[in-house]
Order: C-alpha cells, then structure tokens, then sequence
C-alpha cells in the first residue's frame, strides 16, 4: 500500500508543473496554496508579482515565464557603481532622471512585453521602460534618486530577465556576420547532398537489379547518416519557426515547408530499414540545401536594398562648425571630436558635448518625454538628443555621433503616426489562407490516389507541400516597397517607413506651406526700408540686428542675417521665438523685437507691397523699418504644380500676408484654396478639418512652424535646403532642390502598389500550374524542391527589376 501511494506522489510530482514557467516541478514543497514552482526563483517572481497587483501577467500564455536560475545576485552586479562604468552604459542623464539601454536575450513573447514595459510597477524608480522586441532590447527610464543603474540590472534579474552586459562592446563595435550560421548550414546540406548522390549515381546507372542488395542496404545506412544533420541541423530553423507559429495559433508559411521536410525524410527512412526502396534522401537534401540558397540570395537582397539604414538614409542632417574662417556648415558625419559647433534655437544636439559660450536651456522631451527644458552653463555636459531652446550657444564635441540614437529619435512613437500598412496586411491574411489552402489540396491529393497506390499518394502529398508555398507572396511587398525606399533615397528623398509610400498613394488633398516650401530660403533679395526717408542702420544696429537673426533658423531670419554680412555678434539673453509671428531679445539691456505686424508693438500693417514678404524692426520700443524679401520661387514651381492640379486638390496656408497672392493665383488655378496670416494653430485646424471630412492629406512644409500640421496630416513631408534642424514631426526629408520631383515621386508610390499587385498574380500563376502537376501525383519532389526557391527568386526579380526598370525609365535612377 505503502509503494502504490508513493507511485502515486511520484506521478503527481511529475505532472505537476511551474506556475511560472511550465517546467516539470521535482517535488511539492515549493508552493504558495495550489500554486507550485520548480525553484525559489520562480516562486520569488510569483510573489513579486503578486504584491504588485500585477498577476495578469499569467493570463497572457499558460506558461509565460522562462525557467529562472536561483537568484543570488547580491553581490554580482556591484561592478555597475563604479563610476565609469556607468559613463559607458547610460545614454542619457540629467541630474534628475537617466536612461540606459539594455540587451534582455531571455525575452521571447508577448507577457515578456508585458511585464517589461510595466517595471515601474515594481519598483517607483522606474519612470518609463520601452521595449524593442525585434532587437530583444528594452529601453529604461529611472529616477537617480531611488534607484541606481545596479538596482535597475538586479530587478531585471530577479524577475528572470538578465541583461546581456558586454563591456568590450561599449568600448568598440563588434562587427558580427550574421550570415556565418547560414553559410555553416548550406555548407552542411551542400557536402551531404552532394555525397548522397555520388552514392546514388550507381542505382540511377542500373536498371535496379544489377547491384547486390548488400551495396544498396549499405548505402542506404550511409545516407541515413549523412541526411541526419541536414535534418537535426540544417533544417531546425524552418522546424522553430513553424512551432512558434503554432503556439502563437498562426499557420505561417514555414509549417507547409516543415511538413514536406519530414514527410521525406521519414518515408526515406522507412523505405531503406524496411528494404521496400532506396528512399528520398538525394531529394530530401537536394530540397533543404535548395531552400538555404534561396533564403542566402533574399538576405543578400535585403542587405543590398539597406533595410537595416543608419540616420544618414533617413535625413541628411548638418551642423554649423566654428571655424577661424568663420561659421562653416558641414554634413554630420564630417564632424569629429573637440570640434566646436554653434547649436541655434531649436537644433538639436547631434552628440555629447560641454557647454562652452552662452547659457543653454535644453529641451530633452525627445529623450524624456518631460519637455521642461534644462539650464546649462559653462562647464556643464550636454547629451546627444536635446534640443536647444533659446539663444545660439557654442559646444565643443566630446564624443562621436550617435547615428542609431539620433535614427532611434526621429522614429520615436511619441513623433510616430498609427498607421496601418494595408498592402501588407493584405499579403499576410493571403499567406496565412494560402496555406491552410495548401495543406487541404495537399491532404485530399493523398487520400484520393491512396486507394490507387500509396506511393503516388506519397508523392502527391510531399509534391503539394513543395511546390505550394506562401513565401513568393510574403516576399512582393518588402521588395517592392523596400527598392523603392531606396529609390527614393537616391534622390534625395528620405522616407521614414516603407508604409509611407502606400500612403503617398493614397493621397487626394496636398497642403503647402510658402515660405521655405515654395520658395528658396537661400536666394532672395533683402532690402531694409526705414520709416524716416534717408535714415541708415547704424553699425551697432546692424550688430543688434545680426545677433537676433543669427539666432533663428526661420529662412526669413536666415535671410537677413546673410544680407548684413556682420562677423562679430553680441551676447543675446532672453531670447524667445514666437512660431508664425517673429522673435524678440535683449542684447546690452536692449529689446529687440523683429517679425509680423501683429506682433510688433502698436504696429499698424498699411504697407501694401507686391511679390515680398515683410519683417518689421523694433528697437528698445522704437519702431526704425522694416526688411523686404522678395521671394525667388523653387525651379519648375509652375510645371509642378500644373501636374499636381491634374489629379490633386491643392491648398496653399502661409503664415505671411497676402502681399503675394496675385502672383501665387497665377500659379495654382480658382479650384486651388489660398489661406494668408495662418498661425500654426490655424494650419493644424485646417488639416483637423480635412481629415474629418475623409480626406487623405500630403502636408509640405518647412519643418519649423508646421510640426503640428505635418504631425495630424496622413503623410507630413519636411522641404529644407540647408538641412540643420531635427523634424521630428514629419514622415519624410525632401531635399529643397529635388521639389521640382515632388509629382514624379507621388505617380511612382502609386505604380509601387501595381507592381505588388502584378506580383502577386504572378506568385498565384505559378502556384496553380505547379499544384495541377502535384495533385497528379506526376511531379518529382527534387523538381518541386527546385521549383519553389525559384519561384520565390523570381518574384524578387520581378520586383526589384520593375521598380529600377521604371525608375530609370522616369529618371528616378540617379547616381549616389
């Protein structure tokens, strides 16, 4: 009796398992009521959770956890207090907050996600906590105050999710070839193939009775044992794949690739043990070695296309140099250590630097998200991110760019709009039916020729399986889109995402801004106009004036600041800028104020000048005149907009008056809308208004005064020449000299969806001639295993050809 109840307890032990993780717990004693964990770690988990209020966690799978080790991490990470090593870990402090980003590798589901992006709910010092699934990276926003970095590692590590912490990564780049292990396995699959089939050639020579059945059983085992590691080895992935698939209750387009795979290896095993046959194993490797080189050509072209692009791909930022010549303005990646660069109001702080002249408030909202800016003097460090708001200070550089940090900004999800990519929704809904579609055919094949012979119903079922894959189609709409992103690039058009372009097609209502967008910021004739006939700017007023213009990187600012070709500046406090309406200082106790009629003092606007836009100036209270620009259009303004008028509404919101509308209405047409004095808020009203009405807005701006506009809009694309600022807010960075492209870019994002849509009429064709020749049971399964790489080769071909064959056709191809 005594026996049967510790069989019994043994059972129950058995399967019993971890309310945590799902491991098989050894033994009961670690328990908390009805729940029991395979370790203490588990437990520990359970129980902080718990207190936390946080158990929905476990709602997510059954089994969401992965197994722990026992914590005892007291004294493990007390290396993260030394001081330097902190330097090179966190990416961001101020003082108050500071942010670190940290490599989790144990993180593997969607109550992964959950958990880590709910830290702060563990411990209070935890502000915010972001994960990026794909790079298996979370991203930690602390309070310095009650919590160190060591506290943040060791609370990751107690609910089972152990930084990866390299630190000869942080002081050089490992450069990794992610294409090693799939060359390793192609190797595999290539020698066993290859010998497999040497040792088949004499059974393809023979008419089958000619060689003893000593020799055929022999190499037979011999290729047993080669194919085992294509099986165990080379093929594992399609296997992981295809599981996760399952867990996740998603048929993806490796199961139908997995299920052919065992098939013939399982029946080839069965024939040669059983004597019944030779089996499939040339087939079978021929088909897993096939399959390898089709994936090696897509990563290849996915590398080529630069799918994985750094910052420079997304926008051609610069920055202004201080040099003894003078400022200089050089492109981001030109800028090196101990290099002193000017930052003006609203810049951003391309890398780590010390504060050198001027008094900086910073704006880390990118960084944060809290958008109180921060005082910084002489002396002080400032970090890669920021944006200053305020007066022009001087930095000196003191580490190199961040390239993926800044990359990582401008697509944070604060800046990010919801945006569904519908082309590619569409293809996985076909990929995922396309499959189930296959697996039916495939088993229906098989029990229709089973009466008939199992063999053939063999044949038909591993053919069926081959040659019927999903993969042509989930290939179309990366590739397609993917090429055409770089197309883009190449003229200098930086789109963000490649869902940006679906919905460039799908634009019916295109919004301009003037100036800066229809207009060169850089070529214009400035003229000063005094209120009193025959008064001149003193030489300290052109100073005041210089100093306040310098600051701004509004093109009206620029502008004038060009036209008074001062060198020497004056320390401007209290500076300020007021979007749509002008900017103000003091400078030696002196006010200076430059912008709008409204925003001048007592201004009244009775000067009713044609085709120029006017700045006023007021000194100290005191009205002295007012600068004129006239504006030069962009190159091919009225041909562009001929086109665009063609297929689009069009609607012109300027910030100026309506000095200028005579010649603007010669440009668009009477269809065309024509709004002066907008302020930003009246643009972003409008664009409200659009929407509400269903229609699909493009947004053109210059970046400064429209974030808001090109923010609400469907696609916000930033026009700049001197590119210096940081656009958070926009989709897309279309160089100002490439404006003139602007309708060729948009008929190409529509053409783009045809080419996909073409693509996948291919990938049905073909999947339909190679489905009538498998049901038949007629069709080799190393034909198969050959057909189905190509045809996924094909669509590829297909796609990134058409796109480059019309973009050269259109003159879309230029040179890097």
């Amino acid at each position: 009796m005594k026996k049967i109840e510790e069989t019994d307890q043994k059972v129950n032990n058995k399967t019993k398992k971890c309310h945590h993780c799902g491991e098989v717990c050894p033994n009961s004693k670690i328990n908390i009521g009805d729940k029991y964990f395979c370790c203490g770690g588990c437990k520990m988990v359970y129980e902080i959770l718990d207190a936390s209020d946080m158990c929905a966690y476990y709602d997510f799978e059954n089994m969401p956890g992965n197994s722990p080790k026992e914590a005892g991490i007291t004294t493990k990470f007390q290396y993260l207090d030394d001081e330097s090593i902190k330097q090179k870990l966190i990416t961001f402090t101020d003082g108050a907050s500071s942010k670190v980003i940290l490599n989790i590798p144990d993180m593997h589901c969607s109550s992964c996600i959950w958990l880590l992006e709910n830290l702060y709910k563990l411990n209070p010092g935890i502000l915010a906590s972001t994960v990026n699934f794909l790079k298996k990276e979370i991203s930690i926003t602390f309070n310095v105050e009650k919590l160190t970095l060591r506290g943040v590692v060791e609370l990751l590590t107690s609910i089972v999710y152990e930084p990866q912490i390299n630190l000869d990564s942080l002081e050089k780049k490992i450069s990794k070839d992610s294409s090693k292990e799939l060359y390793l396995k192609i190797g595999v699959a290539g020698f066993c193939f290859a010998n497999i089939m040497l040792l088949s050639f004499p059974e393809y020579l023979s008419s089958g009775d000619d060689i003893e059945p000593y020799f055929k059983r022999f190499f037979g085992y011999l290729s047993i044992l080669l194919a085992l590691p294509v099986f165990f080895y080379s093929s594992l992935n399609y296997f992981k794949s295809a599981l996760n698939g399952w867990k996740q209750k998603m048929v993806n387009m490796d199961v139908p690739i997995s299920l052919g795979i065992i098939t013939l290896f399982l029946r080839s095993i069965y024939d040669i043990l059983s004597g019944s046959g030779s089996g499939f194993m040339d087939s079978f490797t021929g088909l897993v070695f096939l399959l390898l080189i089709g994936k090696l050509f897509e990563k290849k072209t996915y590398d080529t296309l630069s799918f994985d692009r750094d910052y420079k791909s997304y926008f051609p930022v610069s920055v202004t140099r201080k040099t003894s010549e003078g400022d200089k303005v050089i492109p981001l990646e030109k800028l090196q250590l101990k290099d002193r660069i000017v930052i003006r109001n609203g810049e951003l702080i391309p890398a780590d630097s010390v504060m050198i002249n001027g008094e900086a408030f910073i704006d880390y909202s990118f960084v944060t998200g809290e958008s109180s800016p921060v005082k910084k003097v002489s002396g002080e460090i400032i970090y890669a991110g920021g944006k200053q708001v305020g007066a022009t200070v001087e930095i000196d550089v003191i580490k190199e760019v961040s390239q993926s940090y800044l990359t990582q900004l401008w697509n944070d999800q604060v800046f990010s709009k919801k945006q569904e990519t519908r082309i590619t929704t569409l293809a996985n809904s076909i990929s995922r039916y396309f499959t189930i579609a296959v697996i039916t055919i495939a088993s229906l094949s098989a029990l229709y020729w089973l009466p008939t012979s199992a063999a053939l119903a063999l044949n038909a079922l591993t053919s069926v399986l081959i040659v019927a894959c999903p993969c042509a189609l989930a290939l179309s709409t990366p590739f397609t889109l993917g090429n055409t992103l770089r197309i883009f690039g190449k003229n200098k058009f930086y789109l963000k995402r490649v869902s940006v372009i679906e919905a460039l097609a799908k634009v019916n209502v295109i919004v301009f801004d003037k100036t800066g967008t229809l207009t060169k910021s850089s070529v214009s004739k400035v003229e000063f106009i005094p209120l009193k006939k025959n008064y001149l700017l003193s030489e300290q007023e052109r100073k005041l004036i210089a100093s306040l213009s310098r600051q701004s990187f509004h093109p009206l600012s620029q502008q004038i600041f060009a036209s008074l070709k001062e060198e020497h500046y004056q320390l401007v406090k209290e500076f300020e800028e007021f979007p749509g309406e002008g900017i103000s200082c003091i400078i030696n106790s002196k006010e200076i104020k430059m912008g709008s009629s409204s925003f001048i003092y007592n201004m009244q606007n009775d000067i009713d000048e044609k085709f120029a836009s006017i700045v006023h100036v007021e000194i100290d209270k005191k009205i002295i005149g007012y600068f004129k620009i006239q504006n030069q259009y962009r190159q091919g303004l009225k041909e562009n907009i001929t086109k665009l008028l063609e297929r689009f509404k069009l609607v012109l919101l300027t910030g100026d008056n309506n000095n200028e509308q005579e010649v603007l209405q010669t440009i668009f047409n009477e269809r065309s809308i024509l709004k002066f004095n907008q302020s930003p808020f009246d643009k972003l009203n409008f664009i409200k208004q659009l929407n509400r009405e269903n229609d699909k807005v493009l947004m053109i701006g210059d970046g400064l005064n429209d974030a808001g506009a090109l923010k609400q809009s469907d696609v916000g694309i930033s026009v700049s020449d001197d590119i210096n600022t940081f656009s958070p807010a926009s989709d897309a960075i279309l160089d100002g000299q490439q404006f003139h492209r602007l309708n060729d870019f948009l008929s190409f994002s529509r053409l783009s969806l045809k080419i996909i849509m073409v693509s996948f009429g291919i990938s049905f064709l073909y999947n339909f001639i190679g489905l009538a020749f498998a049901v038949q049971g007629v069709l080799s399964p190393l034909i198969a295993a050959i057909l189905m790489p190509i045809s996924s080769i094909s669509v590829i071909l297909f796609t990134t050809g058409t796109t480059t064959y019309f973009a050269k056709k259109r003159g879309l191809w230029a040179k890097q």
